[in-house]
């Protein structure tokens, strides 16, 4: 989940330039775009976890070299 204070505070800087009808309230606003954001994002996880685990069949070794990349 997004934090909606960041959101708020990004979208405030990213839309200063820009016009927003009187009818979208700034809350309705930051909440449809962080939805929006949250949908994308888990589509994105599904989709490296099926490319990181190899679509269900694992390369361990592939798992472990990333793992000591990380420093773990």
């Amino acid at each position: 989940m997004l934090d909606r204070k960041v959101v708020r505070e990004f979208l405030e800087e990213e839309l200063e330039e820009m016009e927003i009808f009187r009818d979208i309230s700034k809350e309705a606003l930051i909440e449809a775009f962080c939805k929006y954001v949250e949908d994308d994002y888990y589509e994105w996880l599904k989709d490296n976890f099926k490319s990181f685990f190899n679509y269900g069949d694992p390369d361990w070794k592939w798992v472990r070299e990333r793992i000591k990349k990380c420093g773990r």
